[in-house]
């Protein structure tokens, strides 16, 4: 099978803020090439003597990412540069052009697993499904992962965060809504916790096989996790199937442009005291998924941040 390669010309300090929003667009395994000087630790685990002289960093990157020849290019295409425009609203992202070309035939769908290795969020070893426990870890609290070809691992900042208000939130028998499941990694944990339910929902059909796996990779039974494909946001048969005034927890990963309409929709989903957990939130964009908060009439109890990420956590009254 050969693949389309599409390369988006930008600059190093947009790299992570577009490589995240594609990744809401479910594309992953982005390829990275700038000339970022390589840190100490980088040069560490190059296992070489003399490093090659590095070009000088002129504040130029180029992302690649690969789409299969029968994927609907032309409707993924228009998203990714409706979410460039987007970005470049509030952010400099250079020219934010795309240049489209071939590659040969290369298993990407396991390629990339090279690069996700096991790693701890504080106390929780997060782990992916192709890799061993090792003896010493058979005592920790345990996250089996496969986040497939579409869904991210939880190494990133945003997924971490919440991962965080869980740890603080979750009680026994909480009911937990899901917005935005992909691999179900937040669902999970919060059984995990202690959680009695949780409900997902996702835009993406590869959600349901992708959460399935990973329940049955984690012991957990089927009937404790149900997941809807659908938008809560506009489509009212997904509302009602989630239910209203039932939740104790809502999370929400996402990007700052969609918790903005989510949240007065979702906190009709909340029990009175319930708690609201988003992340996916550029600190530049924090001021106004603080508003859209207020305005729906949650109570602001708490902001996390790791890196440019802000994680905001509110309380229904």
């Amino acid at each position: 099978m050969r693949w389309n390669k599409f390369t988006i010309k930008t600059k190093t300090q947009a790299e992570e803020m577009i490589i995240y929003s594609l990744s809401e667009l479910g594309i992953e395994g982005v390829e990275i090439e700038d000339k970022v000087p390589l840190t100490e630790e980088d040069k560490k685990q190059m296992f070489v003597d003399i490093m090659p002289e590095e070009p000088e960093d002129d504040g130029t990157a180029y992302l690649s990412f690969y789409l299969e020849e029968e994927a609907d290019t032309e409707k993924i295409l228009a998203d990714v540069k409706a979410e460039l425009e987007n970005l470049a609203s509030f952010m400099d992202i250079g020219e934010g052009t795309i240049e489209g070309s071939q590659t040969e035939d290369k298993d990407w769908i396991n390629n990339w697993k090279e690069y996700f290795h096991q790693f701890y969020v504080d106390d929780i070893l997060i782990i992916p499904s192709w890799e061993k426990v090792k003896e010493e870890d058979k005592d920790k609290m345990i996250l089996h992962i496969d986040p497939g070809t579409a869904f991210g691992t939880g190494m990133h900042e945003t997924t971490q965060l919440c991962i965080r208000q869980l740890k603080k939130y979750v009680k026994k028998d909480t009911q937990l809504l899901d917005v935005g499941t992909g691999s179900g990694i937040l669902g999970i944990l919060a059984l995990m916790l202690g959680a009695a339910h949780v409900v997902g929902t996702d835009l993406d059909p590869c959600a349901v096989n992708a959460v399935e796996e990973n329940k049955e990779s984690n012991g957990i039974p089927r009937e404790a996790f149900d997941l809807m494909i659908g938008n809560i946001i506009d489509e009212k048969e997904v509302q009602d199937a989630a239910g209203y005034e039932k939740y104790d927890i809502v999370t929400a990963n996402i990007l700052a442009d969609v918790l903005v309409p989510l949240t007065p929709v979702i906190v009709r989903q909340m029990k009175k005291g319930g708690v609201y957990i988003t992340s996916g939130i550029l600190d530049v964009k924090e001021e106004e998924v603080k508003k859209a908060v207020t305005e729906a009439g949650l109570q602001v109890v708490e902001v996390t941040r790791q890196g440019e990420w802000v994680s905001i956590t509110a309380r229904k009254e």
